[in-house]
């Protein structure tokens, strides 16, 4: 793809940014044991190293369609990377778990910033026939960096303190706000909009409440008010987000992007496959380590080459789309992910681990070859003028499914091994367990299904038809 000295470093900028910012969110699942063992703390309180992160940086992107037209691109993404960079130091050298949330938090507030920041930039810099490329290159942020997180924490944490998660991306960060001060220019026209407080409150409530909600469900009955009890406030509530955005002159989110018709379709098979890809992810991990009790490392190892396949495919899916569009490449894709689920749930206690391997290997494959594709598809449906909306709700949609998705698969998990050990009693429960497993892999594979089916309802044109 050519593109200008401008936009290469700009968008250099915001990938490197964006990329730190998605692999904190994956990270620190490998590294758990070793805090809660060096803090004294059990599971419950654990969780929220990743669950406060999630819910802070998911509060953070509403409030981002505001602050994008408000601020310029500059002030903003800089006021982003250093409240990253400083929360980063504040985790690295917390002496105590309270300081530790502390920093994932303010980390958090920074990353929420960046990946709809980026969108609404690279929607600025590029044709929509050049957009596609650009946010294959995006994809190496929004997909490799999750994919990698598990297989370089489990290296890191092995081999070194947990804290080196947070000492080698500080450097990292702090770089890349150098390299944003000297050369990050500013795109696109600010609004001089005001301020909706009362949609900030609703949206802030609501969706909290719902990411706590459902990250609850993954690990607590969802009988408890922790988890019943969350969802139904953060639906009441969102909901009152949404009449609040329809009723009022300044929208704090404009839903207005709901009109376009190609942006609702690509935003629901993002549901579908968040909810597939973020709990399916979860199953091969636990295959790994309490079935099969290999360690952290090694279980790392197996989801690496599927990683790899991320980071070197994502340009490459980006110019596919450019050059045949979304609808054919987006059905091919989930189906090839479907099969790779399907290998997956087939795993046995005694099956090599190379085809474990070869299972996650051809799941990523088929998600490389969809995942950017349908968000690029959703921002060229759109108006320049509705960018900033379209990427936030495009981020909080996705970040919602992958928190549902989470704790209903690993719900479908629990549901199922319970089922299976009432009537076979005698079954060790490693095999139970593993019962389990399968199943939810399967579940994984046909909600995909249903992905596929909404892709035919795409109109098969060339992103050079968007005006």
């Amino acid at each position: 793809m050519n593109i200008s000295k401008k936009q290469k470093s700009i968008l250099t900028i915001l990938v490197i940014g964006t990329f730190l910012g998605f692999l904190n969110q994956t990270l620190m699942n490998v590294a758990l044991p070793s805090i809660m063992r060096d803090f004294h703390i059990g599971p419950g309180l654990g969780q929220w190293i990743t669950n406060g992160y999630m819910l802070v940086n998911g509060v953070m992107v509403p409030l981002t369609a505001f602050l994008i037209q408000r601020l310029t691109t500059r002030k903003l993404y800089l006021t982003a990377v250093g409240l990253f960079a400083i929360g980063t130091l504040i985790a690295g050298f917390a002496p105590n778990f309270t300081i530790l949330i502390t920093g994932r938090m303010i980390q958090a507030m920074g990353a929420g910033v960046f990946g709809p920041l980026m969108n609404v930039v690279v929607m600025n810099l590029f044709a929509p026939d050049k957009r596609g490329g650009a946010m294959g290159l995006i994809g190496l942020a929004l997909n490799f960096a999750p994919a990698l997180g598990p297989s370089l924490s489990g290296l890191i944490v092995t081999n070194l303190s947990w804290r080196f998660l947070f000492f080698i991306v500080a450097p990292l960060i702090i770089a890349d706000f150098i390299l944003a001060y000297f050369l990050l220019q500013n795109i696109g026209e600010q609004k001089k909009l005001k301020f909706d407080f009362l949609g900030v409150v609703l949206s802030s409530i609501g969706l909290g409440s719902l990411l706590y909600g459902f990250s609850n469900a993954g690990a607590t009955p969802w009988s408890e008010f922790t988890v019943w009890g969350f969802i139904i406030i953060g639906l009441i509530v969102t909901a009152l987000f949404v009449w609040r955005q329809f009723s009022t002159e300044t929208p704090l989110l404009n839903m207005a992007v709901l009109k376009h018709r190609e942006f609702v379709i690509a935003m629901s098979i993002n549901i579908i496959l968040m909810i597939a890809m973020y709990g399916g992810a979860m199953m091969l991990p636990l295959y790994m380590q309490t079935i099969r009790g290999a360690s952290a490392f090694i279980s790392g190892l197996v989801l690496f080459p599927g990683a790899l396949v991320t980071a070197f495919l994502s340009p490459w899916s980006g110019r596919l789309y450019d050059q045949y569009g979304v609808k054919y490449l987006t059905l091919f894709g989930i189906v090839i992910t479907a099969i790779g689920t399907i290998i997956l749930a087939s795993l046995s206690l005694n099956t090599p681990l190379w085809f474990a391997v070869v299972g996650q290997f051809i799941r990523q494959l088929g998600l490389v070859l969809v995942l950017m594709p349908i968000q690029t598809e959703a921002f060229n449906a759109l108006p320049l003028s509705l960018m900033p909306d379209g990427s936030a709700m495009f981020t909080t949609v996705r970040q919602i499914a992958a928190s549902f998705g989470t704790a209903a698969l690993v719900t479908i998990m629990t549901r199922s091994a319970l089922s299976y050990g009432k009537t076979h009693a005698s079954t060790l429960d490693v095999l139970i367990q593993l019962h389990g497993i399968k199943v939810t892999f399967l579940t994984a594979a046909a909600i995909m299904l249903i992905g596929a089916a909404l892709s035919l309802l795409f109109k098969n044109r060339a992103p050079s038809d968007f005006v």
